[in-house]
């Protein structure tokens, strides 16, 4: 394994950690709508690229309630692992399904960065795991609680990336067509480039047609 090696869909898995209401409530080191887009596009490149899942929430039937449902359609027939830790490490059939996508590259993301990001960062990479952290899908309580735990897990090892940039560079090629209008849906629905893309299919499409109709 290698960090300067890219991130594939052959060579990658994800963890998608604690999603819910009541850690989305505190979060107030980002918009929350920062988070919420950006774990989307992580969950729909995962499904776009078959890139093995793990998702978990804590507490999900007591004070957390359940993983986000945007992120849960897309993998209807997986299991969510509930925990009481906020260490998910510390869940034996986290662990287990952890070690059954067989990578050992993976991308983690979760609420809150200080400890359900982090701390099974801490763990993993003491396994041997190589760790990518998207730090704009995560979120913690206050903007330095964020930004000290990236440094916290960056410093010991852990590589931070954006979601996107997670997108990108699973397809690297537009000419990959098997996978790029599932990457430009993404596109289309949770980024600015968005915007320009409708644009410009407007513009070259119905509008165009239109404009020349009229000058003819």
């Amino acid at each position: 394994m290698s960090k300067v090696e890219m991130l594939t869909p052959e060579n990658s898995a994800i963890a998608l950690i604690d999603y819910q209401p009541a850690m989305y409530q505190a979060v107030q080191s980002h918009d929350r709508l920062v988070p919420f887009n950006n774990v989307q596009v992580l969950a729909k490149a995962a499904k776009l690229f078959k890139i093995p899942t793990v998702i978990s929430t804590v507490a999900a039937d007591t004070f957390s309630g359940p993983f986000m449902p945007e992120v849960i359609e897309l993998f209807p027939n997986y299991e969510v692992i509930d925990r009481t830790s906020m260490n998910s490490w510390l869940d034996p059939a986290f662990r287990k399904a952890v070690a059954a996508t067989g990578r050992k590259k993976f991308v983690l993301a979760g609420l809150w960065t200080e400890a359900c990001v982090t701390f099974p960062t801490l763990d993993m990479l003491k396994e041997g795991y190589e760790i990518y952290i998207p730090a704009d899908a995560c979120g913690d309580l206050s903007l330095e609680a964020h930004n000290r735990a990236m440094d916290r897990a960056v410093q010991a090892g852990a590589v931070p990336i954006t979601s996107f940039q997670y997108v990108f560079e699973l397809q690297q090629d537009w000419a990959r067509t098997e996978t790029y209008e599932g990457v430009m849906n993404v596109i289309r629905a949770h980024s600015p480039y968005g915007v320009q893309v409708r644009f410009s299919k407007w513009a070259l499409g119905e509008h165009a047609s239109e404009a020349g109709s009229k000058v003819a």
